[in-house]
């Protein structure tokens, strides 16, 4: 009963929010037209299978596992749902699923009436996703359930001796594909032994994507035998750090391809900026050759940008977390990043593995960047060190599959 009302007043929390701010009135809009998806392209007589994934870094996990799918099963229909604007808006025309929408709040009712106007022979949720009532429906219906690429910590609440509630809904899954041996200890300290050790499927997507990455000539012109350093997902806590060494040192040359790319995010960099600079869509082969700093203003290059660069610096950990440090590393490039990054598992593998760098602000950063101009040797061994670590992880997609079919 507690969690249901804590539901219906997060509902109206995001009716209230939506007034004025854009993303809650994104999310409310899009569970409005939800079951109106539904209704529309459900076929009655089809198989499907129904993937979950909170965000956009969420769907970056399963999607090997869909696409997997697709190609060993061509007639399985998938279903995929998100819950936060971030994943459904940059990937609501996704090929490889058959549908996709927002997922429904999680009331009783919309559960129910989910699983029944879709039938999932799976449900697949990933990473961190646990809705209690479409478990409970789930679990309900005998539809099997797994959780994917998921990471268990001491501190969670499924973990606290207030948290009998939540453990119960551990029980409801039929299999968890964890990242870490941590994970699986602490499940078996629960009596959950449906559990293996699958490890993290984002590097099986990266090495994919880094096998079709995008040719740009634009980025090559500029990048031309120069020391390039790539700043991905950059904020402008990042931004202060990365543009004052810039500002102040001509062997090293910057591209920069901020989170946001809002016109008065770019003009704020702009301004910050002492050297030449060109922005992305604004400029040429022949003129971005003449300048030291690339905006790109612009969203889908980053993973084949990286490929360009010498250094890369992955922004966020002077605030909420890092974001993909595994799109830059599977290029054999060393990444630096802020302090935020205790609770991404692939960012301490690769600081351990000698491929990457925690920086605690501009004299951290100098140090480090000092270095890495001035020792060639250096720099390319940290660089095949990130690789390495990236390759060596691969292969959770081939053995959860295995399980999962």
């Amino acid at each position: 009963m507690l969690y249901n009302f804590a539901i219906h007043l997060y509902q109206g929390a995001i009716r209230v929010a939506a007034l004025f701010n854009e993303k809650a009135l994104l999310l409310r809009n899009g569970q409005r037209n939800s079951f109106i998806i539904l209704q529309d392209k459900i076929k009655p007589d089809a198989h499907y299978i129904w993937f979950h994934a909170s965000s956009l870094g969420e769907f970056e996990q399963g999607r090997p596992l869909i696409e997997e799918l697709k190609q060993r099963s061509p007639d399985v229909k998938v279903v995929l749902t998100f819950f936060s604007p971030s994943g459904y808006e940059v990937r609501k025309n996704y090929t490889g699923a058959d549908v996709v929408l927002y997922l429904p709040m999680d009331t009783l009712a919309n559960a129910r009436r989910f699983i029944s106007i879709v039938k999932p022979e799976k449900a697949i949720f990933i990473k961190y996703e646990f809705w209690a009532n479409y478990l409970k429906e789930l679990h309900r219906c005998q539809i099997p359930i797994y959780l994917v690429s998921g990471i268990f910590r001491p501190e969670q609440l499924f973990f606290k001796w207030y948290g009998g509630w939540y453990r119960r809904l551990l029980s409801m899954f039929t299999h968890f594909f964890v990242q870490d041996v941590v994970s699986q200890k602490l499940l078996d300290m629960q009596g959950i032994k449906e559990v293996t050790v699958a490890g993290d499927t984002r590097f099986d997507r990266v090495a994919d994507i880094a096998a079709q990455a995008k040719e740009l000539p634009l980025v090559a012109a500029f990048a031309n035998n120069r020391r390039v350093l790539v700043a991905g997902s950059s904020w402008p806590l990042d931004e202060d750090i990365l543009l004052d060494y810039f500002n102040t040192h001509d062997d090293l040359y910057l591209i920069v391809a901020p989170h946001v790319t809002s016109e008065s995010h770019i003009e704020e960099i702009c301004a910050k900026l002492k050297r030449p600079y060109a922005r992305y869509t604004q400029t040429d082969i022949e003129g971005v050759s003449q300048t030291d700093c690339l905006i790109v203003d612009c969203i889908g290059l980053l993973s084949s940008i990286y490929r360009y660069g010498q250094i890369a610096y992955i922004g966020g950990g002077f605030g909420v977390g890092i974001h993909n440090v595994l799109e830059a590393a599977v290029y054999g490039v060393p990444v630096v990043f802020g302090t935020n990054y205790g609770r991404f598992r692939e960012a301490c593998g690769l600081i351990e593995a000698g491929g990457s760098f925690s920086i605690d602000g501009i004299t951290a950063y100098s140090a480090l960047m000092d270095r890495f101009c001035r020792d060639e040797h250096y720099l390319s061994d940290c660089g095949q060190k990130a690789a390495e670590y990236v390759h060596a992880n691969r292969g959770a997609t081939a053995l959860i599959m295995a399980k999962l079919v």
